[in-house]
């Protein structure tokens, strides 16, 4: 077994683990003005976060890739999130900053505790593998139980994603597409990028009611359309009448960005590739001084 296979498994436990940290006063207050970034996985993982706490109504949040943040806006709080605390864009952001912070983190060691106001550390998260899963989909956990979401269901659809049977015929196919509506944009981004990183097949993704504008054109029997939460009207059957394979499910949508982690080092496996390490990655992007 890979490290991914075994951090892809342990996913369930992960998320049981986090919910004591679900109470955190670091973490955003209700009617704070907030920015969550990250970079890669940690900003999708931003994304679905902020469109979470604003149909809460907890307040104005806002999500940016590390590298594309405004630093003249006035945030309550920043929420950074990074896995190995090195990242070179979230330091740097964390650094340009006024006002309080919070670094949500596998390791607590390392340089984002020097530049963050405060820091959650996951270290049973944390992952050897290049391709991040357990660390987002738990830290994303943490995030939605502080939000007040009663995750008992969730964490049993994750035991259900991490045994259950892949999705039929999915590994046959060449070209995927996953699509979200709201707070699933984020993890639709997310699966595409898995599917990227460990196979590297051709990934989209999009908000569910866009991939009528445009990307529809080129579904086809290659295709596959994974749709991560509950699809609009009709949609199914206009992705059927092109040929490609729908994919839905009743999970809840992070167990079911399980199923996608699955599929991708599956689809890498059989193409010979080593999803602990996809090429031209590191686990950190560490950039050198210009």
């Amino acid at each position: 077994m890979t490290f991914v296979e075994d951090e892809i498994a342990t996913q369930p436990e992960c998320w049981e683990a986090v919910l004591e940290h679900a109470a955190s006063p670091l973490l955003p207050g209700a009617g704070e003005r907030v920015a969550v970034v990250g970079c890669g996985t940690s900003w999708f993982v931003a994304q679905s976060y902020a469109a979470l706490r604003e149909s809460a109504g907890l307040g104005e949040t806002d999500a940016f890739a590390a590298s594309e943040a405004p630093t003249g806006r006035a945030y309550d709080r920043i929420v950074a999130i990074t896995r190995s605390g090195t990242t070179t864009e979230v330091l740097d952001l964390l650094e340009r900053v006024d006002g309080p912070s919070v670094a949500i983190t596998a390791d607590a060691s390392t340089r984002v505790a020097e530049v963050a106001t405060h820091v959650i550390a996951l270290p049973f998260a944390d992952e050897r593998s290049v391709v991040q899963t357990r660390f987002a989909t738990t830290t994303l956990t943490l995030l939605r139980a502080h939000l007040g979401e009663d995750l008992t269901r969730a964490i049993a659809d994750a035991r259900t994603a991490v045994a259950g049977e892949l999705p039929e015929g999915a590994l046959q196919r060449s070209q995927f597409t996953f699509l979200g509506r709201g707070w699933t944009v984020g993890l639709a981004n997310e699966a595409a990028l898995k599917m990227r990183e460990a196979s590297l097949s051709w990934s989209e993704s999009y908000p569910a009611m866009e991939y009528r504008h445009g990307p529809i054109s080129i579904g086809d029997d290659h295709s596959l359309v994974w749709m991560l939460g509950q699809a609009p009207d009709g949609l199914r059957d206009e992705v059927a009448a092109t040929g490609a394979t729908w994919v839905g499910s009743t999970l809840d949508p992070v167990a079911e960005l399980i199923r996608a982690q699955r599929v991708a080092v599956a689809i890498g496996h059989a193409r010979g590739l080593d999803p602990d390490n996809p090429r031209n990655l590191t686990r950190s992007v560490i950039l050198d001084p210009a």
